[in-house]
C-alpha cells in the first residue's frame, strides 16, 4: 500500500481502481478511497476521521508550508474536542476589549468563568499539526495543485482528481487520482466547488500584518484581545489586535470595500496608535473568506466543507472550529456509509453530513448574520453594540455559546430587559453617531 501511494503522489500515470463489492452487497471488497483537496482544519479533520475508519484519504495541499490569513482565536471547547495540545497555543486571552467608533471601551470578559479563556494559535502551527496527526491516522499527504475534476459518467464511476505534484521531485508532474468521492476543504475560491456547479457566493477579503513589538508594548497584550469597530476600520466587519507567541496580529476584513482594504487598515492602525507604535511588520497577508454558506454543498458525491461550504459565521468572523467540525463530521459519514452499504451517495452524505450539521449549526449562524445586520450598517448600530457589550447577562451569554459551542437556553425575563436596554441605545447612539461624523468631518476640512 505504501507503494501504491507514492506511485499517486510523484507518477503522472493514472492509477484506477476496481468497483467491485463483496458477493452479499452489503460490505465492501476494498477500502473507500477519497481525495480531500485542501489541508487546513477542515481537510487535515476529514482526511484523519477517513482513515482512522480505515479509508484510504489522500490529502492534497498546494502549500503545506502556508497559511491562511486569520486572527486564530478558537473556542475552548476545541482544546479537548480535537486534543490540540496546550503547548500549541500562544496565548490564553481572558481580556476582550471592544472599542466604539468614539474609542468608548468595553472590557468583555467581567463575566468569563473562572480557568476559562480564549485560546490563541498561529494557523500554520495548527495546520500542520493537524495534517501531521491525520498522516498518523494513515492519511496520505500530496503536496499538489489541483487543477480539475473530471465527474463520472455513471453513478459507479469513480471521480478523476488531475493534480500538479509539488513535492521533493526534480521537477512538477502531471497525476491523475481515481476516488469514490471527494472531499472539497480548498477554501473560499474553491477548486472543486466550481468543477461540481456548486454555486457562487459574496466573499469577504480579510488582511493583517503580523507585528512584532518591543517587549514593553508586547506585555500590554499579555492576555489582551482588542477588537475596533467603525467606518474607519470597516463599513461591514471589524478589526483586531491579537496577541501571538513573540507577535501581535493587526487587521480588518470587509465584503463592501475591498478596493480599500489598504486605507482599512492604516484605519485600524491608526486606531491601535501607540499600543503598537515601535513594531516592526514581519508579514502581510490577504485572503477571501465566504459571508454566507454555498448554495449547494454537497453534489453527487463531493461534500463541500469549511470556507469551500461557507462556513464562517457573521458578525464574530469565527471560522477555524466550524471547518474542523465540518470536516470531521463529514468525513465520519462517508466512512460509515460506505462500511454499511459498500457505497457512498449524495443522500448518505446529506443525511450522515448537511443534516447533523445544520441541526446543530444553522441556528447560530442566522442568529450571528442577524446581529450583523442590525449593528454594523452604520456607526450608532457600532456604538450601541459596544454598549451592550458592556453589560454583564450580554456577557454570560455570548460566553456560554462561543467556549461551549452552544446556544444558551433562554432567559424570558433577563432577555427582555436587554431588548428594551438595546433599543434605547440604538435611539441614544444614533444621536452619538451623528455627532462623531459630524466632528470627524470638521477634522477633514480642518487638515
Amino acid at each position: 500500500m505504501a507503494t501504491m501511494a507514492t506511485a499517486v503522489c510523484h507518477s503522472p500515470a493514472r492509477l484506477s481502481i476496481s468497483c467491485s463489492y463483496s458477493s452479499s452487497g452489503s460490505a465492501p471488497a476494498r477500502p473507500l478511497r477519497v481525495a480531500v483537496v485542501g489541508g487546513g482544519p477542515a481537510g487535515a479533520s476529514a482526511a484523519e476521521a477517513l482513515a482512522s475508519a480505515g479509508a484510504q484519504a489522500f490529502l492534497l495541499e498546494r502549500s503545506p508550508a502556508g497559511a491562511k490569513p486569520c486572527g486564530g482565536a478558537i473556542p475552548l471547547c476545541m482544546l479537548d474536542e480535537f486534543a490540540i495540545p496546550l503547548g500549541l497555543v500562544d496565548r490564553r486571552v481572558t481580556r476582550m476589549r471592544v472599542l466604539s467608533p468614539s474609542n468608548l471601551a468595553a472590557d468583555f470578559g467581567r463575566a468569563l468563568p473562572p480557568g476559562a479563556h480564549i485560546p490563541m494559535l498561529r494557523r500554520e502551527v495548527l495546520d500542520s499539526f493537524l495534517r501531521t496527526r491525520a498522516a498518523d491516522a494513515g492519511a496520505t499527504l500530496v503536496p499538489g495543485l489541483v487543477t480539475s475534476l473530471s465527474l463520472p459518467a455513471v453513478p459507479t464511476d469513480p471521480y478523476l482528481v488531475h493534480y500538479i505534484s509539488s513535492g521533493d521531485g526534480p521537477s512538477p508532474t502531471r497525476s491523475v487520482l481515481e476516488v469514490d468521492a471527494v472531499v472539497g476543504a480548498d477554501g473560499a475560491n474553491s477548486r472543486v466547488a466550481r468543477e461540481v456547479g456548486a454555486g457562487d457566493y459574496s466573499t469577504a477579503i480579510a488582511f493583517q500584518e503580523r507585528i512584532r513589538l518591543p517587549d514593553k508594548a508586547m506585555e500590554y497584550y499579555d492576555d489582551l484581545a482588542e477588537m475596533y469597530v467603525g467606518g474607519d476600520v470597516s463599513p461591514d466587519f471589524y478589526g483586531w489586535v491579537f496577541p501571538k507567541c513573540d507577535h501581535v496580529a493587526v487587521g480588518t476584513g470587509t465584503v463592501a470595500a475591498k478596493p480599500e482594504i489598504k486605507k482599512l487598515q492604516s484605519g485600524i492602525r491608526a486606531r491601535a496608535g501607540p499600543k503598537i507604535a515601535g513594531g516592526r511588520v514581519i508579514k502581510v497577508e490577504a485572503h477571501p473568506i465566504p459571508e454566507h454558506p454555498r448554495p449547494r454543498r454537497v453534489v453527487g458525491r463531493v461534500a463541500l466543507v469549511g470556507d469551500a461550504a461557507g462556513y464562517v459565521t457573521r458578525c464574530s468572523g469565527e471560522g477555524i472550529y466550524f471547518a474542523a467540525k465540518s470536516g470531521r463530521l463529514c468525513g465520519q459519514a462517508m466512512a460509515k456509509e460506505w462500511r454499511l452499504t459498500g457505497a457512498v451517495t449524495e443522500g448518505g452524505i446529506r443525511r450522515g453530513y448537511l443534516r447533523r450539521w445544520d441541526d446543530e449549526f444553522l441556528l447560530t449562524f442566522r442568529f450571528l448574520d442577524l446581529l450583523q445586520r442590525v449593528f454594523y450598517g452604520d456607526n450608532a448600530g457600532r456604538e450601541a453594540l459596544v454598549e451592550m457589550c458592556a453589560d454583564e447577562h450580554v456577557q454570560r451569554r455570548t460566553f456560554d455559546c462561543y467556549l461551549h459551542k452552544r446556544m444558551a437556553p433562554g432567559e424570558p425575563w433577563a432577555d427582555l430587559q436587554l431588548l428594551w436596554r438595546t433599543a434605547g441605545s440604538m435611539v441614544r447612539c444614533s444621536v452619538l453617531g451623528k455627532e462623531v461624523q459630524r466632528l470627524r468631518r470638521l477634522d477633514l476640512l480642518q487638515a
